[in-house]
């Protein structure tokens, strides 16, 4: 099977069903309308750009990802993972926040699920932002829901807050100057 990804174009693509097991995840991509908050959406107001992966022959959708900018703060980091990040930039250049690519929305179809696809996607984007970055960008960022939370953590992400016992998710990151 061949794979493209391309980005997410809300005037032409026709979306077939997308099910990743998460409803809200499927609907970002697959709703268009102004009631809940989806790709097209994000697209028309410059807030996200979605790509959608696809089998290259069939074109069934297999995964997508949205993207945006983002930045870490020490006042939302938990104290003593901030400073064990901070430890990691020259004094010199030590800020209060650091630019950051979250990484929105990450689905991959029940079907295509357990196949290392959602590794090799998070390994594209790390690739893209580290060797031909268009802004600065020290982390990628993702809010990640707790059940997928070890998913991120075996792609080296790590946690920048302790969750709360009500939390839905998890705020976690991956340092780019790690792949050199």
């Amino acid at each position: 099977m061949s794979i493209s990804i391309r980005p997410f174009q809300p005037s032409t693509d026709t979306l077939k069903p997308f099910d990743c097991g998460k409803a809200d995840l499927n609907g970002f991509l697959c709703e268009t309308g102004t009631a809940a908050p989806n790709a097209a959406m994000y697209e028309r107001e410059h807030l996200a750009k979605t790509y959608i992966v696809e089998d290259a022959d069939t074109h069934i959708i297999l995964a997508y990802f949205s993207l945006l900018y983002d930045k870490i703060e020490r006042s939302i980091a938990d104290p003593v993972i901030w400073n064990r990040l901070s430890r990691k930039i020259p004094n010199a250049k030590r800020r209060s926040s650091y630019p950051a690519l979250k990484i929105g929305r990450l689905a991959v179809s029940k079907e295509a699920q357990h196949t290392g696809l959602g590794k090799d996607i998070l390994n594209l984007i790390k690739g893209w932002f580290y060797r031909d970055p268009k802004a600065g960008c020290r982390y990628l960022t993702v809010d990640a829901y707790l059940d997928a939370e070890e998913f991120y953590s075996k792609c080296d992400f790590n946690p920048l807050v302790i969750p709360e016992p009500e939390d839905e998710t998890i705020l976690m990151f991956f340092d780019l100057m790690g792949i050199a």
